[in-house]
C-alpha cells in the first residue's frame, strides 16, 4: 500500500489579556494565599473587576518578570491563589497575569 499524506489546515485565533499589580506592601505567601482580581489593572490602566475564565488556552503568571511554575498558582475569575509555596514578595514587586484563549475558526 502506498503512503498517503493528509494535509490538515486548522485556522486558530488567539486573544490575550494582561493584568498588572505592583505590590504596595510586602506580601507573605503561604499555601492558599490569595490576591483578588480587583487589585490588578488591565493594559489600559483600568481596574480589573475579574480575570477572564480560560477554557481553551492558558494562564501565565510572572513575579518581577520571572515566569512561575504552573503548579504554584491557580487562577479563577475572582483571584489568584498560591499553591504549596512559601516566602515573602517585597513591596514594589510587579505581578503580571497573562490569560490566553485560543479558538478554532471555521
Amino acid at each position: 500500500m502506498a503512503l498517503s499524506l493528509m494535509n490538515i489546515h486548522v485556522n486558530v485565533a488567539a486573544s490575550a489579556d494582561r493584568f498588572f499589580n505592583v505590590l504596595a506592601s510586602d506580601l507573605t505567601v503561604a499555601d492558599g494565599t490569595t490576591i483578588p482580581a480587583t487589585s490588578f489593572q488591565d493594559d489600559t490602566g483600568t481596574a480589573a473587576t475579574a480575570f477572564p475564565v480560560v477554557t481553551n488556552g492558558y494562564y501565565n503568571f510572572y513575579i518581577n518578570g520571572v515566569l512561575q511554575e504552573g503548579a504554584s498558582y491557580t487562577i479563577s475569575a475572582t483571584e489568584i491563589t498560591f499553591n504549596n509555596v512559601t516566602g515573602t514578595i517585597s513591596a514594589g514587586t510587579p505581578l503580571v497575569i497573562k490569560a490566553v484563549e485560543i479558538n478554532t475558526l471555521t
